[in-house]
């Protein structure tokens, strides 16, 4: 329950409120609108606008043509108590891809743009780096919302939103740990999986990962110097993204996302993930840029 005496979606109930979210509605050929997520947050999430324009650009090409790399950029704040309309753009049909433009509107500005690809899949060459060796299970690292039960001042937007991706941070701690609790360490791990189950189409577990992928990203950043996101230390926000899907996978499996930020400069942070399922295969890159600015401690703290 938040502290507003409204019980925290969770489990499958948090899964098939985001599939809600995630069913568009056609308002006129290649136009579409994403319903409001409804959480009291006051601006959109990220990932929750770029899942929803993939939704948009996915349904106007042809079943046999899978989503293979998005690239996307965060212009302006989403107010998250209006709806979002979502344009598509046919850029091309070729006779093995096709390119989507997608732009989301709000009171008839933009605040995000997105071009995807989409590939019917071909037979090439095939190679691809080990995961990450060694690293606890899944089974075995308590839920982000119970390691955080410690430290309810630090559960910020969890607090209010519903919790439809099960996350586990695979050591280390988080960006949600207390101020000077957090070891620095290049690389961030975390397992995650839809807390529920998914329907069969491969277009809403490409959406639902991108969604994912939007939550801990930036995060890698701050692991890099053992910082944390909130009081005393930093406030981010997405300015562009971009994902490239290498394999088919379900999102109601186990994936682990292994991120690390090679750079930061300027008040900038680029932050770099791979997806592998449980048995090691790669499955999809992520890259992002955000802005990372420094948060005072509250007064009263030492």
């Amino acid at each position: 329950m938040n502290s507003s005496g409204r019980e925290v979606l969770v489990g499958q109930d948090a899964v098939d409120s985001l599939l809600g979210v995630l069913d568009l509605e056609e308002i006129d050929k290649g136009l579409f609108r994403g319903p409001r997520a409804g959480v009291g947050l006051q601006r959109v999430f990220g990932g929750q606008v770029a899942g929803q324009a993939l939704v948009a650009a996915g349904r106007t090409v042809p079943a046999d043509r899978r989503v293979h790399s998005l690239h996307g950029y965060f212009v302006r704040p989403g107010d998250s108590t209006k709806p979002i309309v979502y344009q598509v753009e046919d850029i091309r049909d070729g006779r093995s891809f096709s390119v989507r433009r997608t732009v989301a509107l709000q009171n008839g500005q933009t605040i995000f743009f997105m071009s995807a690809s989409f590939h019917t899949g071909e037979r090439g060459l095939e190679h691809s780096d080990p995961a990450p060796n060694g690293l606890a299970r899944p089974e075995e690292i308590a839920p982000l919302s119970e390691q955080l039960k410690s430290h309810p001042d630090r559960l910020g937007m969890w607090a209010r939103v519903p919790r439809p991706i099960d996350m586990r941070y695979a050591g280390g701690g988080s960006g949600f740990s207390a101020s000077g609790e957090r070891p620095a360490q290049e690389h961030q791990r975390v397992w995650m999986k839809a807390d529920g189950r998914l329907p069969d189409d491969p277009l809403i577990h490409v959406c639902v990962l991108t969604y994912a992928s939007d939550l801990t990203l930036l995060d890698s950043v701050l692991s890099r110097h053992g910082a944390v996101w909130g009081p005393g230390g930093y406030l981010g926000t997405s300015l562009d993204h971009a994902l490239w899907f290498h394999r088919p996978f379900r999102f109601d499996d186990w994936i682990l996302y292994d991120s690390m930020s090679p750079t930061a400069a300027d008040g900038r942070g680029l932050a770099q993930g791979r997806f592998f399922d449980a048995a090691g295969v790669h499955l999809a890159s992520a890259t992002q840029e955000g802005l990372l600015r420094e948060t005072p401690e509250p007064p009263g703290v030492p």
